[in-house]
């Protein structure tokens, strides 16, 4: 599995360019020299961005641990599974 690498810290003339970008109305913002891609095959998402995690301690069931784990190769990601699960538990009761 190939490591992930970040790209360094932004410059100050970086940051001060996503500010100014940040700060516009959408439809001032010129995108013609970007080219448009319909192809999205191959692509992969959240590589820019990812929320940040935070450990913590948490007891779950053990049939619980034991279901996630059952369900991925090697019991590697298991944990994201759960995430997931969460997520979604967390969406469905957004508007109560």
């Amino acid at each position: 599995m190939k490591k992930k690498t970040t790209s360094g810290k932004l410059t100050r003339a970086g940051r001060a360019e996503i500010n100014a970008l940040a700060a516009m109305a959408d439809e001032r913002i010129d995108t013609q020299d970007i080219p448009e891609s319909r192809d999205w095959k191959g692509k992969r998402r959240g590589v820019f961005f990812r929320p940040v995690k935070q450990q913590i301690t948490l007891r779950l069931d053990s049939d619980l641990i034991a279901w996630f784990k059952s369900r991925v190769p090697r019991k590697k990601g298991y944990q994201t599974n759960i995430n997931r699960a969460l997520r979604e538990y967390v969406a469905q009761h957004m508007t109560e």
